[in-house]
């Protein structure tokens, strides 16, 4: 078995569920999305 489908599988059991969820409301608070677009300008910057 591929390790996608590993993945894929896990995405879809109760676990997974609930890691997608957690993830999910983490990214709806203002201070992750800042913190992620302050990695991403860093990440951009480094590029150049």
């Amino acid at each position: 078995m591929s390790l996608v489908q590993r993945i894929s599988r896990f995405l879809r059991s109760p676990k997974g569920q609930q890691l997608v969820e957690r993830g999910r409301r983490e990214l709806a608070k203002p201070e992750t999305q800042r913190k992620l677009r302050q990695l991403a300008t860093r990440l951009s910057s480094r590029r150049r």
